[in-house]
């Protein structure tokens, strides 16, 4: 029975779901913001690419 209340008082397993969100999250961050960039590198490197073709 001090198992079952020694279990149920343990908050570990919750911060470790707290943990996991926050990495998810940030995991999310950092794909939308390497998206980005990286389509802002592509129309500079198209644009350059272009002013080279035009010379």
């Amino acid at each position: 029975m001090k198992f079952l209340a020694k279990f149920a008082k343990c908050e570990s397993g919750a911060t470790a779901i707290e943990y996991g969100l926050i990495a998810a999250l940030i995991g999310v961050g950092i794909i939308t913001a390497v998206t980005n960039v990286g389509s802002e590198i592509q129309a500079t490197f198209n644009d350059v690419k272009d002013g080279l073709a035009n010379r």
